[in-house]
């Protein structure tokens, strides 16, 4: 089969792999139908390259047709259009019975003292094939995958294996007080959903960017927004907002990759040139990530709010302003999403032909897997109005 493999540094490729076969009791196998390319891809692409090997296969979106199933699989069978969770969870450990569900203890990955495993996450998170493919080995199919209704096109759907249970939870544990008032740093696909999300339920919402296609998408959906190229002070700008106060929450959805840290990104290129088994050790020990996002989310949020991080952090040593942190009594909560956690609150919303979360309204590039090299540049550089793509095998 097809497949986009990672081969190095801003260098993936689409290869002939082996196709996908059931190895466990409860292993699917599926037919990608759409895959989209995540942020966190991007971190592969970039900083996150000493945990990957070459060849590994990309992706952690998928949705698609049960095309075989395991004997002890039986709440799906062939020829159901299912959506999969990025995070392989078996739904009856503690940590399940806990709905934590990215800390599953049946797939930690105990040698590199993770939680659970992720499809194409590199080696941190267990090395799982990934769904930018044309099929999937699906492990602990008797739990994970989402049964979705035939019909509405992939990307009704799609959002529930990663974009909107992440925005979800990045607007539930931000805790906004009822009427409350959020900031959403970094309006890219989780931004975009996490303010609508908190727009839906009655939030006033402050988006944070400095991509103009992205500030308009969150024009359009009813976000005050804040073009950060014209701010000279974020924070600042956000208070003059609410007299004075700042949001009762920030939601950081940018993380460890945001502008504005020339210190840490010198060092996390300077890694990146390292030889991968030099590299990984390193970043595991000392590792420290590019902070602006989240230092600028401590400033913005008001006293005692809530800040929730949904962006990727991978460093060890961060600093972090402790003091102005306790001194205004911030709450922080962060964390992979609990995928299945969020499905029942989400699948009514994506299955409204009224689309109240304006999911038809995310992607802006839809291209066959072939085109895969590409769809990574031009995402990773913001060109051509890159805000969501889409890789559709077979097309």
């Amino acid at each position: 089969m097809k497949a986009v493999t990672w081969h190095g540094k801003r260098d993936v490729r689409v290869d002939d792999v082996p196709d996908p076969q059931i190895k466990e009791p409860n292993d699917a196998v599926i037919r990608v139908t759409s895959t989209g390319v995540c942020g966190s891809d991007l971190h592969l692409y970039e900083v996150l390259g000493p945990f990957m090997n070459e060849g590994d296969v990309l992706g952690h979106e998928p949705i698609g047709v049960v095309e075989e199933t395991g004997p002890d699989v039986t709440h799906v069978k062939p020829g159901d259009r299912v959506v999969i969770p990025f995070n392989i969870s078996c739904g009856h450990c503690h940590m399940c019975g806990l709905e934590l569900y990215a800390q599953c203890e049946t797939t930690q990955v105990r040698e590199q003292g993770m939680g659970a495993a992720l499809f194409g996450y590199t080696r941190l998170y267990g090395q799982v094939p990934g769904g930018q493919a044309e099929y999937l080995r699906v492990p602990q199919a008797q739990f994970g995958p989402i049964k979705v209704p035939d019909g509405p096109p992939d990307e009704r759907f799609l959002y529930l294996s990663d974009v909107l249970p992440t925005s979800w939870q990045a607007v539930a544990w931000a805790e906004i007080p009822e009427g409350g008032s959020v900031t959403v740093l970094g309006l890219g696909p989780i931004g975009q959903m996490s303010a609508r999300i908190a727009r839906h339920l009655g939030h006033r919402v402050i988006g944070v960017d400095l991509v103009p296609e992205r500030l308009e998408m969150a024009r359009r959906h009813g976000v005050e927004v804040i073009d950060a190229s014209d701010a000279d002070d974020v924070a600042d700008a956000v208070r003059q907002l609410t007299g004075g106060r700042g949001t009762d929450s920030v939601i950081d959805a940018v993380g460890m990759e945001a502008h504005g840290s020339p210190g840490a990104k010198l060092a996390q290129t300077l890694t990146g040139l390292m030889p991968g088994n030099s590299a990984a050790p390193l970043m595991s020990r000392v590792g420290v990530d590019r902070l602006a996002a989240l230092t600028t989310a401590i400033d913005t949020v008001r006293r005692g709010g809530t800040i929730s991080l949904s962006g990727v952090y991978g460093g060890m040593t961060d600093p972090l302003p402790m003091l102005q942190m306790f001194d205004k009594g911030i709450t922080v909560r962060m964390g992979q999403a609990h995928v299945k956690r969020w499905i029942d609150e989400l699948m009514p919303l994506v299955a409204d032909d009224a689309d109240p979360l304006g999911v038809m309204d995310l992607a802006t590039h839809r291209w066959p897997l072939e085109k895969a090299p590409e769809a990574y540049e031009m995402f990773q550089k913001k060109r051509d109005g890159a805000i969501k793509v889409l890789l559709q095998p077979g097309t």
